[in-house]
């Protein structure tokens, strides 16, 4: 069964749901490629590390203090009051909560030329990780500069409403989801398919050297494939609202679609 939304379903955005939805899709998309680019390419599925703390709101990262006390220095008055030994009470310990150390893992896939080894296109899917303001937001931009300076290809694939998108130069456009192909002979030129929630995900070419017939990446039916394969239908609960909600214009969409 596919999802009820004609493109993106939001609900697949849930935290819950997400990182399963971008492993499967990571999977779906190499599968779909493999045997239209075999022999000449190879479609790698590597992972990205970050180490990151856990932080607070401000992304600072944050001890516990236990209770705020001011430590008065001893005078001679203290010492002439008195020369009994008088017992502290003890110390009551409380619980603080340390920054702790974490690795979030991240799955992309490059296309490789298999007789030089070089990578001639880089295929990410973001996550929240790279689209909230942060340390990992800041190592996944430094990653993807190195991409736009290099002679490798890059198709970045947004299917989230939440955080910020990534970054463009004399572009406002603002829409729910984005595709992104930045031809490596094109830039700082690159083609941006923008859609909203009541829209089919679009097509798009993935590109290859020169010579080679690019294969046509159809999102949308992979997407409803997974959504199938995962047993969306019957996990997704939706008489609530999807998480992140929905805006005013989508909701009023929803609404009048009489789609779920």
């Amino acid at each position: 069964m596919s999802s009820p939304f004609p493109g993106m379903d939001p609900y697949l955005e849930h935290p819950d749901f997400w990182a399963e939805v971008h492993s499967r899709l990571i999977v779906a998309i190499a599968n779909f490629l493999v045997p239209r680019i075999r022999p000449k390419y190879r479609v790698a599925m590597e992972k990205r590390i970050y180490e990151a703390s856990e932080t607070d709101g401000n992304n600072l990262l944050v001890v516990g203090i236990p209770g705020t006390t001011t430590n008065r220095q001893p005078t001679n008055q203290d010492f002439q009051k008195s020369n009994l030994a008088v017992a502290s009470p003890p110390l009551q310990p409380v619980t603080v909560t340390l920054p702790m150390p974490r690795l979030i893992k991240q799955a992309y896939l490059e296309v490789q030329e298999l007789a030089t080894g070089q990578v001639v296109t880089a295929i990410e899917i973001l996550s929240p990780v790279n689209k909230r303001v942060g340390e990992e937001r800041a190592m996944y931009l430094k990653k993807r500069q190195r991409i736009l300076g290099s002679l490798t290809h890059l198709v970045e694939i947004d299917l989230l409403r939440g955080w910020h998108p990534m970054p463009t130069l004399k572009n406002d456009i603002q829409t729910d989801y984005r595709i992104l192909v930045s031809r490596e002979a094109y830039r700082p030129q690159a083609d941006l398919y923008g859609f909203n929630l009541p829209e089919p995900i679009p097509k798009f070419s993935l590109p290859l050297r020169a010579e080679d017939l690019e294969p046509v990446v159809d999102l949308q039916a992979l997407l409803n494939k997974i959504y199938d394969q995962g047993g969306y239908d019957y996990v997704i609960d939706y008489s609530r609202q999807p998480v992140p909600p929905l805006s005013q214009q989508d909701s009023e969409w929803l609404s009048s679609s009489q789609i779920l």
